[in-house]
């Protein structure tokens, strides 16, 4: 609704486009970027066209999003989240990967594409609130593995994709229960969680809300 009001009134006209923006519109269309410079405090940048558009018609400028996740058998589901990024910002999450690759905890180290607001919502999980929506339609669970892109379950096994997708994935990961460092010890980490959950879902699932929730207030546990 702001989205249709802000047009009317500017038509668009002098509006200034993030870098995360610029190069995801030029990604959405099947660019990608070869070179990038600042010179004078202004970005440059060369980008060739590599592939098809996988533009989408209906972006979203708000603040509550719909991000598409790998879920329970392979199944894409959608997953509501408040906006920590600037918007076309899912198309240079493979580009930034490639680019900086990961820091401590398995996210994208110096991601540009999250705004100064996002970063206080994600560290205490604001953003997050409107995946009870998630949890209360049944697509996803309280605990459990995190819903991941399908660039980041590419990264993964085939074993441990197979081992993941037999379950629910969820609102709160084994991440805080076991505070991995490196994306290789979260994948050990979830495998060991997987597998106690191949025996008793239910007991696995309140051990590990039970441990996430000690590291999380005695130890001050905190996303990226």
């Amino acid at each position: 609704m702001t989205k249709k009001i802000y047009f009317y009134f500017t038509k668009g006209r002098n509006r200034v486009l993030s870098k995360a923006e610029t190069y995801g519109r030029l990604y959405s269309c099947g660019f990608e970027i070869i070179d990038e410079k600042i010179m004078d405090n202004m970005l440059y940048f060369i980008a060739k066209k590599v592939k098809d558009p996988v533009y989408d018609y209906n972006p979203t400028y708000g603040l509550f999003i719909s991000l598409k996740r790998i879920g329970k058998n392979k199944k894409i589901i959608n997953v509501y989240k408040l906006r920590t990024m600037h918007p076309y910002s899912e198309y240079l999450q493979e580009y930034l990967y490639n680019l900086n690759s990961l820091q401590t905890g398995g996210k994208i180290k110096d991601d540009f594409r999250i705004s100064p607001e996002g970063r206080f919502m994600r560290k205490f999980w604001i953003d997050e609130l409107p995946m009870l929506v998630n949890v209360l339609k049944g697509n996803i669970k309280l605990v459990g593995v995190r819903p991941l892109s399908p660039h980041f379950f590419s990264l993964y096994s085939k074993e441990l994709q197979d081992l993941r997708t037999q379950f629910k994935p969820g609102l709160i990961p084994p991440f805080y229960a076991d505070l991995p460092k490196t994306l290789d010890e979260i994948m050990e980490s979830e495998k060991r969680y997987l597998n106690l959950c191949s025996k008793s879902e239910f007991k696995t699932d309140l051990k590990y809300f039970l441990l996430a929730f000690k590291n999380i207030v005695l130890k001050g546990a905190r996303s990226n």
